[in-house]
């Protein structure tokens, strides 16, 4: 991980704004619904503080579920009473597969579930009705969970996009950014075809010109820099669109490209059978109602899931729940600022 997270800061920021509600939460039901919806949410993430995985999921998914309802009565692109977010949205099955093959379905686009409204708010994704997505895909899209893979496949995981090498002041022609945490079986085989074809899963990545290389010369393979196992790192350029190259307007184009998680920037993969890559408070929201609604449903099922001395699972299980308690207040702080802020 490549950052430092503030959950009591976070909620500063989120208690802080229910005296000046943002966007249009500033008054009526609206407001209403804004404050007493955070502090269910706080509340929740309180409690869920003090239980152990047996029912820390459904806390923290419900705490999420009642912040996400406060995200929605400050968006200003949601108007009359689309912020009025009603059921889930979203469904789990197939808790009698493997843990990774839990399989997660979504409400069509333009119905009124919490999950569709804040994805299409957040332009993230939704499946249509024969779109069955793998909990171990969205698993591998949350930043935090790179030290804990759930099977030994082959995995798509967030590539840090690092603003270190922007120059603030020069104009330049080129975007260039240092991509992290690129896996082992691409930095091995050290061809551009194999970069590019790693790639064909990272959207956010298309267009780019060229790269660092190993020697001078077009036929060259990428210079990559291993810190560490799966954390390949390698400058790459953009070309930016003729008569831009401030740092600002590079800043800009870095943005468009990636997407935002507590104060970082990501390349995101796509998931299969989404047209995009998932928003990541999308991404959380997923897999912690796979995991709430299989403690819930299934007791029998998630107390094996989480017995430490019987479970490959159970570490990888419970350390996603220690960082959703963390990390979640920041994304939504950071989400609220976006929605209500946005014209």
């Amino acid at each position: 991980m490549y950052m430092e997270i503030d959950p009591v800061g976070a909620w500063e920021r989120l208690r802080a704004s229910r005296s000046n509600r943002p966007g249009r939460a500033t008054a009526g039901a609206r407001g209403n619904t804004y404050s007493t919806a955070l502090e269910q949410a706080q509340q929740m993430f309180r409690a869920a503080q003090d239980v152990g995985p047996q029912t820390r999921p459904l806390l923290v998914f419900y705490g999420l579920s009642q912040a996400g309802r406060a995200i929605a009565a400050s968006a200003v692109d949601l108007k009359n009473e689309s912020w009025n977010l009603v059921s889930h949205g979203i469904k789990a099955s197939g808790f009698d597969k493997d843990f990774a093959d839990i399989e997660v379905r979504t409400d069509p686009p333009g119905s009124a579930g919490s999950f569709v409204r804040l994805s299409e708010l957040l332009q993230s994704p939704v499946g249509d009705d024969d779109t069955v997505v793998r909990l171990e895909d969205v698993w591998d899209t949350l930043p935090v969970n790179l030290p804990y893979p759930l099977t030994s496949r082959k995995r798509m995981t967030p590539l840090y996009a690092s603003t270190d090498v922007i120059d603030a002041s020069d104009f330049h022609s080129l975007l260039t950014v240092s991509v992290g945490d690129i896996p082992d079986r691409v930095v091995d085989t050290g061809s551009r075809t194999a970069l590019d074809e790693f790639l064909t899963s990272y959207p956010g990545t298309a267009g780019y010109e060229d790269f660092a290389r190993r020697r001078f010369g077009d036929d060259d393979g990428p210079n990559y820099e291993r810190h560490h196992r799966d954390a390949g790192w390698l400058s790459m350029h953009w070309q930016m669109p003729a008569e831009t190259g401030t740092a600002t307007q590079r800043y800009e184009r870095l943005h468009s490209m990636t997407r935002g998680y507590a104060g970082h920037r990501y390349f995101f993969p796509t998931v299969a059978g989404m047209s995009r890559e998932l928003h990541p408070l999308m991404a959380w929201w997923t897999v912690l109602y796979a995991l709430s609604m299989l403690a819930r449903y299934q007791p029998a099922q998630w107390a094996n899931h989480i017995n430490v001395d019987g479970s490959r699972h159970s570490v990888p299980i419970e350390k996603v729940l220690e960082r959703a308690m963390e990390h979640l207040p920041v994304l939504i702080a950071d989400t609220i600022e976006e929605v209500s802020t946005w014209t």
